[in-house]
């Protein structure tokens, strides 16, 4: 089993080299974020997900819609200023993004305008917010696999039916990336971490990421 890979490439507008991993609830992103850290070290700066910093510190986590359009909101500005924090801090490291931009987008409540109406809100674009990466790693959520998952993440509450469907949604709008690499659901969750690392250290070289030093 191969992950997709676009041939084009983008330079993220912020001057930093940025990696986002992304996908539907339990599909490993973090894990692999986590262990990609740990194997190559200082040439790399995590950056986690804003979501679960805020839901981690009380923040609510609203079903009504204007309420869930509020949190959504504060989510993407958290996670673009996390980012370009890292960015001042550690500008010769490869960034890897627990989540991007983007995906408030595919959190944006049902309505008319669709994310559209989220960049909007925010004064952005899906094609701006996409330039601030590099390169999209995709990990597909085991629930499209119509395979039971765990999370580790205890702030992630979603049913195997809603996991697959924020899955659906997150895709349409990270594929539109001209660097979007998909590691689709597998049994074995070794090989899809093992085909991960294989792509994240593909990217390092490919981006000329700096040694430490």
């Amino acid at each position: 089993m191969t992950a997709s890979l676009s041939q084009s490439h983008t330079t993220s507008t912020n001057g930093s080299l940025r990696v986002v991993v992304t996908g539907g609830p339990g599909g490993g992103k973090t894990t692999a974020a986590d262990l990609f850290r740990r194997e190559i070290g200082e040439r790399v700066i995590v950056v986690p997900e804003a979501a679960t910093l805020l839901f981690s510190g009380g923040f609510p986590r609203p079903d009504e819609p204007e309420a869930a359009r509020s949190a959504q909101t504060a989510i993407y500005h958290v996670q673009r200023n996390l980012e370009n924090i890292q960015s001042a801090r550690y500008p010769n490291r490869l960034q890897v993004c627990d989540r991007g931009t983007v995906d408030s987008g595919a959190y944006w409540p049902d309505g008319p305008d669709g994310p559209d109406g989220f960049f909007e809100m925010v004064g952005s674009s899906l094609e701006a917010e996409l330039s601030r990466y590099d390169a999209v790693i995709f990990f597909e959520s085991a629930a499209c696999g119509g395979l039971g998952f765990e999370s580790e993440n205890r702030f992630r509450t979603e049913s195997q039916e809603q996991a697959a469907e924020l899955d659906h949604k997150l895709r349409s709008l990270w594929r539109n990336h001209p660097r979007f690499m998909l590691i689709p659901h597998t049994t074995s969750f070794f090989r899809k971490m093992t085909m991960a690392l294989g792509l994240l250290e593909s990217e390092v070289a490919q981006l000329r990421v700096p040694p430490p030093g």
